[in-house]
C-alpha cells in the first residue's frame, strides 16, 4: 500500500519521540488514526471531551518537553481552545492537530466548517493549515520547531483529505531539534547587576518557575547576599525545598512573609517570573530583572534595570562576581517572621473541623504528609490552588501542575491524566474542587478505561469558593455560589472505580492512607467547610471594609446563620489582621 500523508506524519511524530495523541476520533482524523494503529508506537488515549485533550497535553508537555492532541472539524476544535489556551499562556510545547473538512469544501460554510487560523490565532506560537502534500510534512516539522523552540502551542490545520492523499518527499528535515543556548546578560550588564547588588542595601530575591533549574544558585546568590527568597506558585516546588533563605509565596496564593520581605528591601532581583500581580509589587525599590523572555521585562513591575538571561547560567557568570554581605539582621528579620507565619498556618491543621464541615486546610496538610517524595499534584483553580500553595511542601523531586497563568476551572483531573499516562511509575494526586470536578466530570472514565491510578481528592464545599471570597470583600453579598452536588463517591463507583465520601474530620487520615494504597484509581470525597476562606497575604482596610459590608447585608437579609458560621470558621483570618 503506497504511504499516505498520515504515514508520513506518523513517522515524523515518531521520529520526534511523541509517544501518544490525546484525541476524540472521527471524521477527518480517521486516517491518521488508522496510520497511528498500523504503526504501532504512538498510543491514541479516547478522551471523552477534547478540552481534557488539551489539558492532559498540555501536563504531559510540562513534565516532558512535549505533547500531542487532535480535534477534528468544527467542534471538536472549539473544544480545544481552554486547555490550549492553557498550554500556551504556561509556556509549555504542545502540538494541536486541527482536522478539518475536505479542502474542496473550503469557504462555503459547510457542516462543521471552521476557519482555524482565526479560531486560533490567539493561543499559539505557530497557526498554520497545509493544503498540499508538499507541504504537509515541511508545515508539521516547523509546527514541531516552533512549539519546542518557543515553548508554546503549535496548530496545524489539516483537511481530511489531505491525510488520505499520497505522500511526497520531504524536501526540508523531517527532524525537530531540541537546543540549549547558553543566554547570559553582557559583561557591562553583569557587572551593573553585581554592583547594585553588592551595595550593602537590604536585597530580596523573588523566583519564578523560570529559576527552577538554578535551585543551587539561588541559594548560593542567597547566601552570599543574606537575601531572603520567595517564589511564585509556578516556582515553589522548584525552590522552596532545601532552602534555608525561602520566606514563602506572594500574591493572592501567598503569604505575608514574602509580600513582607519584598516591601521592606531596597533592592529586589526578579528572576524568571513573570508573576502577574503588580499591586503586590513594591515600588520606589531597585528592581533588576532577568528572563529568557526579554519582551516580559518591566510589565510587572517599577524596574530600574531588566536583563535578558537563563537563570541558570545568568547567575553562574554573577557568583564570581558577588560580594559576601556579613550582616544578617535583614534576613534573620525575615525568617523570625516566615515562622511564625507557619505557625499560624499550624493553627487551621490542628482544627480538624466538624462533621460535613471538614478543615480543607486539614486535608491538605494531611495530603502533604502521606503523598510520596515525587508525586506528582494537580490543582483545580479556586481555593484548590490555596491549600496547595500553602501545605503541599516541596521535595525536590515533586511536580505541581495547575492552570497558574490561564486560571481556568477544571484542569485538575485532566492534567492528572496526563501526568499519568506519561509518568506511570509515579503517583499522581489532583486536588479537585467540586465545581471543578463538576464541569469535565465525564473523563473519569478515560481514567477507568486506561487504569490510571491517580486519586482524585475533591475538597467538597457545596459552593464556589473563591467566587464567593471576591464576591464578599467586594462588599457584595455571595449570590449562585452555592452548588447541589451529586454523590461524587457514588458516582466514581457508577464509573467503575473506588468511590470513598468523608464527613468525619476524623476519617479523612485514615481515608487518604486507604486510596493511596489501592493500586488502581481512587476518588475521596471530603465534605470540607463551605465557610473557610482564604485571605490573601495583604488585608488593605478596603477588603475589610468590603467583607463588614457583605456581612451585614445578609444579617439584613436574615442570614444569620451564614454569617456567623462565616465567623466561626475564619476567626484565625480575622485575628491575623485587627
Amino acid at each position: 500500500m503506497a504511504k499516505n500523508i498520515a504515514d508520513q506524519f506518523v513517522e515524523i511524530l515518531v521520529k520526534t519521540g511523541v509517544k501518544r495523541i490525546y484525541a476524540v476520533t472521527g471524521d477527518s482524523l480517521n486516517f491518521l488514526n488508522d496510520a497511528i494503529k498500523r504503526e504501532g508506537s504512538i498510543k491514541w488515549i479516547h478522551v471523552r471531551h477534547e478540552e481534557v485533550g488539551a489539558f492532559a497535553a498540555a501536563a504531559e508537555a510540562e513534565l516532558e518537553g512535549l505533547a500531542v492532541c487532535a480535534g477534528s472539524s468544527g467542534p471538536g476544535h472549539v473544544h480545544l481552545i481552554n486547555g490550549l489556551y492553557e498550554a500556551n499562556r504556561g509556556n509549555v510545547p504542545v502540538l494541536a492537530i486541527a482536522s478539518t473538512c475536505e479542502s474542496s469544501e473550503f469557504g462555503t460554510s459547510y457542516f462543521q466548517e471552521t476557519n482555524t487560523i482565526k479560531l486560533f490565532d490567539d493561543c499559539s506560537v505557530y497557526n498554520q493549515v497545509a493544503n498540499t502534500p508538499e507541504q504537509a510534512p515541511r508545515m508539521l516539522q516547523a509546527a514541531l520547531q516552533h512549539a519546542i523552540s518557543q515553548k508554546g502551542v503549535s496548530v496545524l490545520g489539516v483537511p481530511g483529505d489531505l491525510f488520505e492523499a499520497k505522500s511526497e518527499k520531504n524536501i526540508s528535515s523531517d527532524l525537530v531539534f531540541k537546543t540549549n543556548p547558553r543566554i547570559i546578560p553582557s559583561e557591562e550588564e553583569t557587572n551593573w547587576i553585581a554592583d547594585h547588588l553588592n551595595s550593602g542595601k537590604k536585597v530580596a530575591i523573588y523566583c519564578g518557575i523560570g529559576a527552577s533549574e538554578a535551585h543551587t544558585e539561588v541559594i548560593a546568590i542567597a547566601e552570599k547576599l543574606k537575601a531572603p527568597v520567595g517564589y511564585s506558585f509556578r516556582g515553589k516546588m522548584g525552590i522552596q525545598y532545601n532552602n534555608p533563605y525561602e520566606v514563602g509565596m506572594t500574591g493572592l496564593l501567598g503569604l505575608p512573609s514574602a509580600f513582607k520581605a519584598m516591601h521592606e528591601a531596597d533592592v529586589i532581583l526578579l528572576l524568571g517570573t513573570d508573576f502577574p500581580y503588580v499591586k503586590f509589587m513594591p515600588v520606589n525599590k531597585v528592581i533588576i530583572q532577568i528572563d529568557d523572555k526579554p519582551e516580559r521585562l518591566g510589565r510587572r513591575a517599577q524596574l530600574t534595570r531588566g536583563f535578558a538571561g537563563k537563570i541558570k547560567d545568568s547567575l553562574i557568570n554573577l557568583l564570581p562576581l558577588i560580594k559576601i554581605n556579613d550582616n544578617r539582621d535583614f534576613l534573620d528579620k525575615q525568617l523570625e517572621f516566615y515562622q511564625k507565619v507557619k505557625n499560624n498556618l499550624r493553627s487551621y491543621v490542628e482544627d480538624k473541623g466538624k462533621e460535613n464541615h471538614i478543615s480543607p486546610e486539614f486535608v491538605a496538610e494531611t495530603i502533604n504528609l502521606k503523598a510520596n517524595k515525587d508525586t506528582i499534584f494537580t490543582v483545580d483553580t479556586g481555593m484548590c490552588c490555596v491549600w496547595g500553595a500553602r501545605y503541599l511542601e516541596a521535595t525536590g523531586e515533586r511536580k505541581l501542575l495547575g492552570s497558574f497563568s490561564h486560571g481556568t476551572m477544571a484542569n485538575a483531573m485532566p492534567m492528572a491524566i496526563g501526568a499519568q499516562l506519561s509518568n506511570p511509575d509515579k503517583q499522581v494526586i489532583a486536588l479537585c474542587g467540586d465545581g471543578g470536578l463538576s464541569m469535565l466530570l465525564g473523563d473519569i472514565a478515560t481514567i477507568k478505561q486506561y487504569n490510571l491510578p491517580i486519586k482524585i481528592i475533591v475538597f467538597n464545599n457545596r459552593s464556589l469558593g473563591m467566587v464567593k471570597l471576591e464576591m464578599e470583600v467586594n462588599g457584595i453579598p455571595d449570590n449562585e455560589t452555592d452548588m447541589v452536588n451529586p454523590d461524587f463517591g457514588l458516582l466514581a463507583q457508577a464509573f467503575g472505580i473506588k468511590g470513598i465520601n468523608v464527613t468525619d474530620p476524623e476519617k479523612v487520615e485514615t481515608a487518604i492512607q486507604d486510596a493511596l494504597n489501592i493500586d488502581g484509581p481512587v476518588l475521596v470525597n471530603v465534605f470540607t467547610d463551605p465557610n473557610a476562606l482564604a485571605m490573601p497575604p495583604k488585608v488593605g482596610w478596603e477588603q475589610m471594609k468590603g467583607m463588614g459590608v457583605a456581612m451585614t447585608r445578609m444579617m439584613l437579609d436574615g442570614n444569620f446563620k451564614e454569617v456567623a458560621d462565616t465567623i466561626s470558621s475564619n476567626y484565625k483570618h480575622i485575628k491575623e489582621v485587627l
